[in-house]
C-alpha cells in the first residue's frame, strides 16, 4: 500500500474514532447502565428503607405479635367469672321437692397483678423484638442496594469495554481490507470482542439477580420493574462525609433491649409462679327451697285435720379455701428460676455479641474507606490515561494489538478492583450503621 493510501487509513479512523471515543466512554461512564439507573425517576435508598418498612411480609408477619401480646395482656387484667349452680330434687313416687340456687365467685388472691405484670413484659419484649427485626431489615436493604448498585456498575464497565473494543475492531477490519494490518490483529480483536460481550452478559445477569433480590426485600414482585436512583460512587460519597457515631453503649441496641425485657420477664414469672402457689379463697352463696311433709295427719290452727306438710326457704354463704399444703407450685417456681438464668446467660451474650460486632464493623469500615481514598487519589484517572494514550498510538499505527490488549485488561482489572472497593466500602458502611442499632 502506498504511503498516501497509508496516510488516509490513519487519518480516517483516528477523526472518525478516536476523538469520539472518549466522548462515548465519557458518557456511558456518567450514565452507567441506562437500563437499571434512572436518576430521576429510579428508586432512592430512603425510599426503599421506607417501602421495606411498610410492605415487607416477614416484618408485617412480626408485628402481628404485638397485637398478640396486647391481647394477652387484655387477657390477663380480666378476673375469673362467678359460677352458677341450679339443683332440683324431687322425691320418687312422692311429692317432696327440693330447688336450690348457687353462686362461687373465686377471689383471685395475689394472682392477678403478677399475670398483668407478666404479660406487660411479654409485650415488651415482643415491641423490642420487632424494632430490632426492623433494623436488620433496614441494614439489609442498604447492603442489597449497595450490591445492585455494584453490579449496575460492573454493566457500565462492560459496555464501556464492548464499544470500545468494536470501534477497535471496526478500525482494523478497514485497514485489513486495504492490506494496511496483518489479519491476525483483527483475529486478535475478535476473540477479546466475544470476550468481553460474554463478560457483560454475565454481568448484566448478576446485576438482574441483584434487583429481584432487592425487590424480595422491598415486598414487590420480581416481574415489577424497578431502576436505582444511587450510583454506587453516589453511595459512598454520601456516606463518607458522616462520621460514625463514635463510642456510645451497645445497650440501647433492640436485640440488648429485648434481651434486658426477656430476664425482666423471667422475674415477673417467677414471681407469678410464687403467687399461684398461695392459697386462694372463693366466695359462695346457696339459697334453697325446700318442699317436705309426711303421711300422717295433724291438727291445723282451726282444730281440722290436714297432712304434716310444709315450704321451708333457706339462705347460705360462706367461703372456701385453699390451703397450699402439698402443691406449693414448686416445680412451676423452679422452672421459672432456671429460665431466669438462661435469659441472663442469653443477655450477657447479646452485649458481648453486639460490642464485638461494633469493634470489627469499625475496624473494616475504617480500612474499607482508607482503600477507597486510594483509587480516588488519581490512581484510576492516570489508568485511564494510559489507556486512551496506548489506543491513540495504536490508532497512529505505532503500537500493536497485543500492546492495546494488555493495557486494556490491565484498566479492566483496576476498574474491578475499585468496584470491589466501593462495595466494601458501602457493605462496611451498612455494617456499622447494623452494629451501632440504626433503624432508619
Amino acid at each position: 500500500m502506498s504511503s498516501r493510501q497509508r496516510l488516509v487509513v490513519i487519518l480516517v479512523a483516528t477523526l472518525t474514532v478516536a476523538a469520539p471515543a472518549r466522548g462515548q466512554e465519557a458518557t456511558i461512564m456518567s450514565t452507567p447502565g441506562a437500563w437499571y439507573i434512572d436518576e430521576r425517576a429510579g428508586l432512592g435508598l430512603d425510599t426503599a428503607i421506607t417501602r421495606a418498612l411498610e410492605r415487607e411480609p416477614s416484618l408485617r408477619a412480626v408485628r402481628v405479635d404485638i397485637d398478640v401480646a396486647r391481647g394477652v395482656r387484655q387477657q390477663a387484667a380480666l378476673r375469673p367469672n362467678p359460677t352458677l349452680t341450679f339443683e332440683r330434687r324431687n322425691e320418687p313416687r312422692g311429692t317432696d321437692n327440693q330447688t336450690s340456687i348457687g353462686v362461687t365467685w373465686p377471689m383471685d388472691l395475689f394472682r392477678r397483678s403478677a399475670r398483668v405484670q407478666s404479660a406487660e413484659r411479654e409485650l415488651q419484649a415482643t415491641a423490642w423484638a420487632v424494632m430490632d427485626r426492623e433494623r436488620v431489615l433496614v441494614a439489609e436493604v442498604r447492603l442489597q442496594y449497595g450490591v445492585a448498585a455494584a453490579a449496575v456498575r460492573d454493566v457500565a464497565v462492560a459496555d464501556d469495554l464492548v464499544a470500545t473494543a468494536q470501534r477497535q475492531m471496526d478500525v482494523v477490519r478497514a485497514r485489513v481490507d486495504v492490506g494496511a494490518t496483518p489479519p491476525l490483529e483483527r483475529d486478535l480483536l475478535d476473540v477479546e470482542l466475544r470476550r468481553v460481550e460474554a463478560a457483560r452478559l454475565l454481568a448484566e445477569g448478576r446485576a438482574d439477580v441483584a434487583l429481584v433480590q432487592l425487590k424480595q426485600l422491598l415486598g414487590m414482585s420480581p416481574d415489577e420493574p424497578l431502576r436505582l436512583r444511587e450510583t454506587l460512587e453516589a453511595l459512598v460519597a454520601g456516606t463518607a462525609d458522616v462520621a460514625p457515631a463514635a463510642g456510645g453503649s451497645v445497650g440501647a441496641r433492640p436485640d440488648v433491649r429485648e434481651a434486658d425485657a426477656r430476664v425482666s420477664l423471667a422475674d415477673a414469672r417467677i414471681d407469678q409462679a410464687r403467687r399461684e402457689g398461695r392459697a386462694d379463697v372463693s366466695l359462695f352463696g346457696t339459697y334453697i327451697r325446700m318442699d317436705a311433709g309426711f303421711p300422717q295427719q295433724g291438727i291445723s290452727p282451726i282444730g281440722s285435720l290436714e297432712r304434716v306438710r310444709g315450704r321451708f326457704h333457706y339462705v347460705a354463704g360462706g367461703a372456701m379455701v385453699m390451703l397450699p399444703l402439698f402443691n406449693r407450685n414448686q416445680g412451676q417456681v423452679a422452672a421459672a428460676q432456671a429460665e431466669r438464668s438462661g435469659a441472663q446467660a442469653r443477655r450477657e451474650s447479646a452485649e458481648l455479641a453486639a460490642k464485638a460486632e461494633v469493634a470489627a464493623a469499625r475496624a473494616r469500615d475504617a480500612r474499607a474507606q482508607r482503600a477507597v481514598r486510594l483509587y480516588s487519589g488519581g490512581m484510576r484517572t492516570l489508568a485511564r490515561q494510559n489507556l486512551d494514550v496506548i489506543r491513540q498510538t495504536f490508532d497512529l499505527g505505532r503500537a500493536t494489538v497485543v500492546d492495546v490488549l494488555t493495557e486494556q485488561r490491565r484498566y479492566l482489572e483496576l476498574e474491578e478492583a475499585y468496584t470491589m472497593a466501593l462495595r466494601e466500602a458501602w457493605e462496611a458502611r451498612a455494617a456499622l450503621g447494623r452494629a451501632l442499632g440504626e433503624t432508619k
